[in-house]
């Protein structure tokens, strides 16, 4: 019987354990870097002119993909209610938000850096860098985990170039 027993419990082991199924439990993905569990949750944060024209403008010209370290990134679904103005690509996402308020790291000794002739300036957090874009009637951010390449920065550089035109630099 306890013989009966174990061959019945290594079977059933086995059926779960065998790499076929183990690869069939895992979620399809088709490449693009999607998270397939459902629309992504932001929290909303302080964006005045999330209503303006150039905020429709930029998010309207935004790329449906963006390109990462070799992958293509889908735009993401966001969960409501949904921050005015924000966009999401990919499963670790990459955020853009547009309207938001001057970023008080904004200092005339700030280091900017120029990409695609907007000028950036770079705030490092845990695990990502929130890019804003200070050169512009608004403020836009994108929040760039450490692991994606340059590829999204260099697109919504050229988007943000082609859409909003470039204003002195504000730093009160």
């Amino acid at each position: 019987m306890l013989a009966t027993a174990l061959a019945a419990t290594v079977a059933v082991l086995g059926l779960v354990l065998s790499p076929g199924e183990s690869e069939r439990s895992e979620p399809e993905r088709d490449g693009s870097g999607d998270d397939p569990t459902g629309p992504l949750a932001l929290v909303t944060i302080p964006a005045p002119d999330a209503d303006s024209a150039a905020c429709r403008d930029l998010v309207g010209a935004a790329p449906e993909r963006l390109k990462s370290s070799g992958e293509q990134l889908s735009r993401r679904e966001l969960a409501e209610p949904a921050p005015p103005a924000t966009l999401a690509w990919g499963g670790d996402p990459i955020v853009l938000r547009c309207g938001l308020d001057r970023p008080p790291e904004l200092t005339r000794s700030s280091t900017l850096r120029a990409i695609d002739e907007v000028q950036w300036l770079p705030v490092p957090g845990d695990g990502s860098t929130t890019w804003y874009a200070v050169d512009r009637e608004v403020y836009v951010a994108l929040t760039v985990p450490d692991t994606a390449g340059t590829g999204p920065l260099q697109t919504v550089s050229r988007t943000i170039a082609d859409v909003l035109p470039a204003v002195p630099l504000d730093f009160e």
